[in-house]
């Protein structure tokens, strides 16, 4: 009964996030509408799930019916996430799958708004940042203690190639960061259920697939296409696949310091300075790259024997 309740209040809460998203603190809400897909799909069945879901899908179509394309936006992380915690994987596993699908899926809205709607969204940064210069120009021309500074053309296009060149950067940061809010919160949620969901695994332990190799290659081959492309979409998946794929890197690199030091009985601060050193240097993530193609670990324990 208490379970039951349980999964009938988070039914209710997934409601009303669902209408938070017609009021101004949809700011906030946004972030946490992946939480009770993932609650509901991880401790029920399929078919109790969609008795929990459906009923709130239609009070939202009939409140507005384009409330269900967020609904379903967010409703796609949430099942595959969900599919995880329920299969009893790492919680690692879990942010990935998480933030992998939503960065796929914010790729699929801009491809989608640039070939249906005609989105251009280097041309919409642009134009961003040509009204943040005349902003900029106003100020300089209103204030007397900056005489003769000006706002030049070349400044402006420098502001809209360096807006260009973070938007891999936002759409990355963006995605991890909602899969870390959801696992954050559906951790505790799913084990008050009495279904406990495993912890991270230990830094030393970090160790993603040696496919990964290979998806760098593909996305080495696909920036080279990129370069010939006008398409503002192919240049988005571009720029965000590299480094996206680097960011893997440098999570190996980390795991390999990790396990290198604790191998050596090292202190583990020296195993944080090692990892901040590899945040700020970032080309040492082909540490990473070496040990997820050479077996750098297992030559390691085996020295030690």
């Amino acid at each position: 009964m208490k379970f039951r309740l349980a999964t009938v209040a988070w039914s209710v809460i997934y409601l009303l996030l669902l209408l938070s998203l017609l009021t101004p603190l949809r700011i906030f809400t946004i972030f946490l509408l992946i939480v009770p897909g993932v609650v509901l799909f991880s401790s029920l069945p399929f078919k109790g799930f969609l008795i929990h879901v459906i009923p709130v899908l239609l009070i939202i179509a009939l409140k507005d019916v384009y409330l269900l394309l967020p609904a379903i936006y967010f409703l796609i992380p949430a099942l595959l996430m969900g599919r995880v915690y329920k299969r009893g994987a790492p919680a690692f596993q879990a942010l990935m799958t998480g933030t992998g699908v939503i960065l796929a899926e914010l790729l699929i809205v801009l491809f989608i708004a640039t070939y249906t709607f005609g989105f251009d969204l280097s041309q919409y940064l642009r134009d961003q940042a040509a009204m943040s210069a005349n902003l900029v120009q106003q100020i300089l021309n209103g204030n007397p203690m900056l005489p003769g500074m000006n706002w030049t053309a070349e400044d402006t296009q420098r502001l809209g190639t360096m807006m260009i060149g973070k938007v891999p950067y936002v759409l990355i940061l963006t995605s991890f960061l909602l899969a870390v809010i959801t696992h954050a919160l559906t951790r505790p949620a799913l084990s008050s259920l009495d279904m406990p969901v495993r912890k991270m695994k230990p830094a030393r332990e970090w160790r993603l697939p040696r496919a990964l190799i290979w998806y760098y290659l593909l996305a080495i081959v696909f920036e080279w296409m990129a370069m010939s492309s006008e398409s503002s979409w192919v240049q988005a998946v571009s720029v965000s696949m590299l480094p996206l794929i680097h960011a893997c890197f440098i999570i190996q690199t980390i795991g390999f310091i990790y396990f290198w030091t604790h191998s050596r009985n090292m202190s583990p601060v020296i195993a944080v300075l090692l990892s901040l050193v590899v945040l700020v240097f970032q080309p040492l993530r082909i540490i990473g790259i070496i040990d997820l193609a050479f077996p750098l670990r297992e030559a390691i324990t085996r020295s030690k024997k």
